[in-house]
């Protein structure tokens, strides 16, 4: 039997872990800007009708010691974060306006 890739609650959402479970920030915001609207907005449209729900899961695991497939479930709701903004106010993957400006996060909130 092969691993679970979320928890057998989140099943439905496997299918986007391979593209959207990034380890790193940078890598998340590369996945932003490489990607269509059409699937930003696909990853969107399945993951935010779940994140409360994901969100109160992940609080009673211990965030320093979640198992695998928790983790991965936290990594989607990181991924659905840095995505939430072309979906709810650019309408674009890039920041409007910003030429070639870019930003880089120092520090990773990691369990």
């Amino acid at each position: 039997m092969a691993e679970r890739l979320l928890p057998a609650e989140f099943s439905d959402l496997e299918p986007l872990v391979q593209d959207w479970c990034l380890d790193s920030e940078p890598e998340r915001y590369a996945k932003r800007l490489s990607s269509t609207m059409e699937e930003i907005q696909a990853f969107y449209d399945a993951v935010m009708p779940r994140a409360e729900e994901a969100i109160r899961y992940l609080e009673k695991l211990p965030l320093d010691d979640l198992p695998e497939d928790a983790f991965r479930l936290l990594k989607l709701l990181y991924s659905l974060i840095l995505m939430s903004f072309p979906v709810e106010i650019w309408k674009q993957p890039r920041i409007p306006d910003t030429g070639t400006a870019q930003f880089e996060l120092k520090i990773e909130p990691v369990p």
